[in-house]
């Protein structure tokens, strides 16, 4: 899948709410937190709720990348 942007999130989905408000809104505090404008949070939350709810995931998913763990 290609990504709607050229950018990623330091963040891992997984043991997230599934509920897919929540993922919407713990995607876009954290693109806030790594500086992303609302545009580019936009263009990624307007793409990924086009169609369903395994598309969004995907969508969502494709745009997050483990950079830093926590240990």
């Amino acid at each position: 899948m290609k990504k709607v942007i050229d950018k990623t999130v330091n963040l891992e989905l997984v043991g997230t709410n599934g509920n897919a408000f929540a993922i919407m809104g713990v995607f876009q505090r954290q693109a806030k937190r790594e500086g992303w404008t609302q545009d580019e949070i936009n263009k990624v939350l307007k793409e990924a709720k086009s169609r369903d709810y395994n598309y969004l995931l995907a969508v969502i998913q494709n745009h997050c990348e483990v950079k830093e763990e926590n240990y």
